[in-house]
C-alpha cells in the first residue's frame, strides 16, 4: 500500500492545490466535541422530517472483544439494553417510547457486528421536549446502566436461542467454515457476532455485567443527534448528562486484530446441504488506508480513483453476463473491508456460478482482473464512470438541504466506527467537480495495478452440498489462478456508443384539458390521445421528480392459457434494453444523466415507475416513449437470462423454507398455476417472441394510462415535454380491463403439519386466516391496526416472557382483486418441542382479541404511531405518488379523511372486526417440522 500512496502522490501534481496534501475539512454543520472522560458526539440541526429527531449511541465494541468463553455476549448485551435500566426498569422504556408513537424494531432498535454495536431511537418528535430529553436519558443508560437483572437474562436466552434457530441458516453455515480458513491465526477466525449456542446457554450472570463494565466506556462510545433540535441546547445537554460518567484509570486496551499478510494464495472452500446458489470471491488483499490519510484531499481522491475502477469493472461483467453461455452468472467488483475484517482491505470480485462451471467462472474473474492489471481502463470507460459519479455528487448537492435525518445519523455513525471523513456535500461536490476533470484514466490504470498484487490472494468458494457433485479442489483452484496469469490476454475491446436516445424526436401532440385539483394540489391534463397526466409540485426534494403511470389489463388476458410466460413478462420483455440500445449499451447512453424509467407487469396492471433530476426530465420521458413504441429484442440476453435462472432454480429445493412456501401457497391458492413457484422444468416453456408480442398488446394503447408526476416541477417547462413524448404517442381515451380469472383463496380451516429433513432442527409456522370484507378506507385502516397490536401482544407473550421466537410477524390486507379478498396472516419460527404451545397461544390471542377488543394501552400506542407517520407522510414525494394514483387511476381517495378516520375508530370497531373476520371459518395452519432420523 505505501507504493500506492506514493504513486498518488505523485499523480497530485496534477491538481496544484493539493500538492501539500491538506486535511480535509469537517462538515460545518454538524458540531463535534470529545468530553473530558473521552465520549464524542455529533450534533446536527436538520429539518426533515419537520419536528423529528434521530439519537444514536455507537460503541467501537463487537464480537471481536470477546474472548472463546464469551463467544456471543456482545450480542447478547445488545438486546438486555431493551430489557431494564437504572432509569427505565424492566420495559418502562419500550412502553414509554411505543406510548409516544415510536415503535419498537421500526424506530428503537440495535445491531451488533464485529467490531461495534449501535443502538438507536429515530424518528423523536422534538415538539415533545420531556420525550427528547427521555431519549437521551436512554442513550445514557444505554451508555453506562443497562440492569442486567438475572430474571430478564434467563428470560432473554431463550429469545436468543431462537434467533440463533432462526438465522442459522445455511448462509450462517457456511460463513462458520469459511472465516478459520480466511483468516488464519487471526481472531477474526472465530468470532460470528451470533455467537457460541453454549456461551448463551450457560454463561454467569456476573461474566455478562464484567464485560459490560469492561468495554461499555465513555472513551469507546459516540453519541449521535441529529434533526430538529437547538444543537447549542443539544450540546449543554449531552455535556451534563454524560461527563459525570466516570472513565477507570485503568482499562483495558481496545486492540483491532490484524490480519496477518500471506505469500501464498489461500483457497477456502464451504459446503452445505442446504446451498440453493455457488458463490466466488477473489480476494486481493492489502494494507487499509491510514487514517491520517484517509482525512485528507488525497485520501478522499484515493476513494473517487477506486469507485471509479469498480464502477468499470462492473460495466465490463454486466457485458459479459449478457452473452450466452457466460462464465458466470453474476459479477461484481469493489474496494473495501477484506470480508468481516476493518484492519486489511481488499480488492474484491464476487460472483455467482453454475455449479459445473465454478474453474471457468474463477478463470473468468482473474482473467478480467488481469486484463485490468495489464492494460488498464480506456479514457471513453472512464469518461461514462467519472461523468456518473460526478453527477451522483450533483444530485446530492441539488437536493443538500432536503436530506433526511437518517442520512447524517448513519453517515456520522460510520465517522465514529470507522474513521470515515465527513467534509459535507458542499466541499465534496467542488472538491470532485474541481479536481476529477483533472485525474486521467493512467492515474486509475496505475493505481489498480498497485492493488491487484501477485500475493495476499485469497480464493473462497461456496455452494450446495449433494450427492455426485464434486468441486474442484485446492489445487485445480491454484492451477486455475496460475495458467490465467500465465496467458497473453488482449485489450478490453470497446464499443462506444455516439448516438442520441432518440434520434428522431416525435412530432408534439396537444393537451387538450387542463383542470386543477383543489383538494390534492394537483393538476390535471387531458392528452388528445386519451392519456390522463396527473401533476402535483412540492418543495420536497428540490431536485426530484417522481414518476408513475398505470394502465388496467396485466397478465391476466394470457394467465390461465400460459402461466409461465405471464409471469415472466416483466422480467423478460426488457431483456434487450429499448430502442437501438442493448441493456448494457443503455447506462452509456444515460451517463451523467438522474433518470429512470421501467415498465412492468402484474395480474392485473401494466405500468412504468421511475424518477428523475429537473434537468433529466426529458430523458425518463424518451424512455418511455421507447419503451411505448421500440422494445428490444436480444436474443442472446434471452438465451443468458435462461442459462442465469436455470442456475438459480436447480437447488431451490435444497432450502427447507421453499418447501414450507411451497406448502402455503397450496393452503391458499390450492393447484392455481399462477400461484406455483417456477421451476427449472418450466423455463423450457418460455417463449421469447410470445413474451414481446404479449408486451406489445399490454402497451399498445397509451390512451388507456394514467401518468403521475410528483416533485418540484414548473407546469410551463414541463409541458412541452409531455405533449412531444406522452401525447405523441397514438392512443384511445378507454379504460383497459383486467380478465377475472381465478385468484380466490380456498374456503374452509384445516391443518397441515410435516416433515423436512433440516440442517438446523426448527418448527416454522403459518396460520392464515382468510375471507371476504368490504375494500373501505375504514376496514384497510382497522386491518392495519390489528396487524399492528398482534405485533405488540405477540411480542410480549411469545417472544418476552415465553422466550419462544425471535419474532412473530402478523400482516394483513384486503385486496381489489378479487374485490374485498381478505388476508391475515402469522409466521414465526420456534424450537420444535414448544411449536404446539406457543401457537396455542397465538390462536387464544386471536380469540380474546375477537372477544374482549384490544388493550387501551395496545390502542393507544398504535394510533400515536399512526398519526405520527400521517405527519411524516406528508412531506414524501412517493406518499403523493401513490395517493394520485389511487385516486386517478383506481378511484380512491385515501388521503382525505384518512387520519379523522384513524382517529375516530373505537376499540369496538376493532373487536367486531377481528370477530367478523374470524367468524367466517377460514383459518389455516401450516407447520414444517425436522424430520425425525431413527
Amino acid at each position: 500500500m505505501r507504493k500506492l500512496f506514493t504513486l498518488l502522490l505523485l499523480a497530485a501534481t496534477l491538481v496544484a492545490y493539493a500538492q501539500q496534501n491538506p486535511p480535509l475539512p469537517v462538515d460545518p454543520k454538524v458540531r463535534t466535541g470529545k468530553l473530558e472522560n473521552g465520549l464524542t458526539y455529533y450534533i446536527r440541526q436538520n429539518n426533515l422530517p419537520e419536528n423529528r429527531a434521530d439519537f444514536y449511541i455507537a460503541q467501537k465494541v463487537g464480537s471481536m472483544q470477546e474472548e472463546d468463553n464469551q463467544a456471543g455476549l456482545a450480542h447478547f448485551l445488545e438486546h438486555m439494553a431493551f430489557n431494564g435500566t437504572t432509569n427505565f426498569p424492566g420495559k418502562s422504556m419500550l412502553n414509554y417510547l411505543q406510548d409516544n408513537g415510536i415503535k419498537f424494531g421500526t424506530n428503537i432498535n440495535a445491531y451488533t457486528s464485529f467490531d461495534e454495536t449501535v443502538y438507536y431511537i429515530s424518528n423523536i418528535p422534538t415538539t415533545n421536549k420531556n420525550l427528547v430529553d427521555s431519549a437521551l436519558l436512554v442513550l445514557h443508560d444505554w451508555s453506562n446502566a443497562i440492569a442486567l437483572e438475572e430474571e430478564e437474562l434467563e428470560n432473554e436466552r431463550g429469545v436468543i436461542r431462537e434467533e440463533w434457530r432462526t438465522r442459522g441458516g445455511a448462509q450462517q453455515r457456511l460463513w462458520d467454515q469459511l472465516l478459520p480458513k480466511m483468516y488464519p491465526d487471526s481472531k477474526y477466525a472465530n468470532r460470528m457476532p451470533i455467537g457460541s449456542i453454549d456461551v448463551i446457554n450457560n454463561f454467569k450472570p456476573e461474566e455478562i455485567r464484567a464485560y459490560y463494565h469492561k468495554w461499555y466506556r465513555p472513551d469507546l462510545q459516540g453519541i449521535i443527534v441529529v434533526g430538529d433540535i437547538d444543537v447549542d441546547e443539544m450540546e449543554q445537554k449531552i455535556k451534563e448528562l454524560f461527563s459525570p460518567i466516570r472513565l477507570d484509570e485503568e482499562r483495558a486496551e481496545r486492540e483491532y486484530y490484524p490480519v496477518p499478510d500471506n505469500k501464498d494464495p489461500i483457497v477456502a472452500i464451504a459446503t452445505d446441504k442446504e446451498a440453493r446458489n455457488t458463490q466466488i470471491m477473489l480476494f486481493y488483499k492489502h494494507d487499509t488506508m491510514p487514517d491520517e490519510f484517509r482525512n485528507t484531499q488525497m485520501g478522499y481522491i484515493t476513494e473517487y480513483i477506486l469507485n471509479a475502477a469498480a464502477a468499470m469493472m462492473n460495466q465490463r461483467f454486466a457485458e459479459i453476463i449478457q452473452k450466452p453461455d457466460a462464465p458466470f452468472t453474476s459479477a461484481f467488483a469493489y474496494d473495501d473491508d477484506y470480508f468481516v475484517a476493518k484492519t486489511k482491505a481488499a480488492w474484491t470480485v464476487v460472483a455467482g456460478s453454475a455449479e459445473d462451471k465454478i474453474e471457468s467462472a474463477l478463470a473468468a474473474m482473474v482473467r478480467e482482473t488481469e486484463r485490468v492489471k495489464q492494460h488498464g481502463f480506456t479514457a471513453s470507460e472512464y469518461e461514462v464512470a467519472r461523468t456518473n459519479i460526478l453527477k451522483g455528487y450533483e444530485d446530492a448537492y441539488n437536493n443538500r438541504d432536503k436530506q433526511r435525518n437518517s442520512s447524517y445519523s448513519q453517515e456520522y455513525v460510520r465517522a465514529f466506527t470507522d474513521g470515515e471523513p465527513i467534509p459535507g456535500i458542499e466541499f465534496e461536490y467542488q472538491f470532485l467537480q474541481a479536481v476529477a476533470p483533472n485525474i486521467p484514466v493512467e492515474a486509475i490504470n496505475q493505481t489498480i495495478q498497485q492493488l491487484i498484487g501477485d500475493e495476499n490472494i485469497v480464493i473462497a468458494v461456496t455452494g450446495p452440498d449433494k450427492e455426485g457433485l464434486v468441486y474442484p479442489g485446492e489445487d485445480a483452484l491454484l492451477n486455475v489462478l496460475a495458467s490465467v496469469q500465465a496467458e497473453t490476454i488482449e485489450p478490453y475491446a470497446e464499443e462506444v456508443i455516439d448516438e442520441p436516445l432518440v434520434a428522431t424526436p416525435p412530432t408534439p401532440g396537444k393537451i387538450i384539458k387542463a383542470e386543477k385539483d383543489e383538494a390534492m394540489d394537483a393538476t390535471v391534463w387531458t392528452l388528445e390521445n386519451g392519456m390522463k397526466v396527473i401533476l402535483k409540485n412540492t418543495d420536497f426534494k428540490d431536485d426530484q421528480i417522481v414518476m408513475t403511470g398505470t394502465s388496467a389489463g396485466g397478465y391476466s388476458h394470457y394467465g390461465a392459457q400460459d402461466p409461465v410466460n405471464s409471469r415472466l413478462m416483466s422480467n423478460v420483455a426488457t431483456l434487450g434494453g429499448v430502442g437501438n440500445f442493448s441493456a448494457t449499451d443503455l447506462p452509456k447512453v444515460l451517463a451523467g444523466k438522474t433518470a429512470s424509467a421501467h415498465p412492468g407487469i402484474s395480474l392485473t396492471t401494466q405500468d412504468f415507475n421511475g424518477s428523475s433530476s429537473i434537468r433529466d426530465f426529458e430523458t425518463m420521458l424518451q424512455l418511455v416513449y421507447l419503451y411505448f413504441t421500440a422494445p428490444r429484442q436480444d436474443n442472446d440476453a434471452f438465451q443468458s437470462f435462461i442459462q442465469r435462472m436455470e442456475t438459480q432454480l436447480k437447488n431451490q429445493e435444497a432450502e427447507p423454507m421453499v418447501a414450507f412456501s411451497d406448502s402455503v401457497s397450496s393452503a391458499l391458492y390450492g393447484d392455481n398455476p399462477l400461484t406455483k413457484r417456477i421451476k427449472a422444468d418450466d423455463l423450457k416453456k418460455v417463449n421469447y417472441n410470445r413474451i414481446m408480442e404479449m408486451y406489445a398488446e399490454r402497451f399498445s394503447n397509451p390512451g388507456s394510462f394514467v401518468f403521475t408526476f410528483v416533485g418540484n416541477i414548473d407546469e410551463e417547462k414541463v409541458r412541452p415535454v409531455v405533449e412531444q413524448y406522452l401525447a405523441s404517442l397514438p392512443g384511445k381515451a378507454e379504460k383497459g380491463e383486467f380478465a377475472k380469472i381465478p385468484m380466490n383463496f380456498r374456503e374452509g380451516s384445516f391443518e397441515n403439519i410435516f416433515q423436512r429433513e433440516m440442517q438446523n432442527p426448527k418448527a416454522s409456522v403459518f396460520n392464515t386466516i382468510t375471507g371476504k370484507t368490504t375494500r373501505d378506507m375504514k376496514n384497510r385502516i382497522l386491518m392495519s391496526m390489528f396487524d399492528q397490536i398482534l405485533d405488540i401482544i405477540y411480542t410480549e407473550k411469545v417472544r418476552e416472557e415465553e422466550g419462544g421466537t425471535y419474532g412473530v410477524y402478523a400482516g394483513g390486507s384486503i385486496s381489489r382483486y378479487p374485490e374485498g379478498q381478505t388476508i391475515l396472516q402469522i409466521m414465526f419460527d420456534t424450537d420444535p418441542e414448544r411449536m404446539k404451545h406457543l401457537n396455542q397461544i397465538v390462536l387464544n390471542v386471536l380469540k380474546e382479541f375477537a372477544a374482549d377488543g384490544p388493550r387501551d394501552s395496545d390502542f393507544a400506542k398504535v394510533k400515536e404511531y399512526m398519526n405520527k407517520s400521517y405527519n411524516e407522510n406528508l412531506k414524501e414525494n412517493s406518499y403523493w405518488l401513490n395517493i394520485l394514483d389511487n385516486k386517478y387511476f383506481y378511484g380512491e381517495d385515501n388521503h382525505t379523511q384518512y387520519i379523522e378516520t384513524v382517529n375516530a375508530i373505537t376499540k369496538d370497531d376493532l373487536r367486531s372486526f377481528a370477530k367478523a373476520l374470524l367468524d367466517q371459518g377460514n383459518l389455516k395452519t401450516i407447520v414444517m417440522m425436522p424430520k425425525i432420523t431413527e
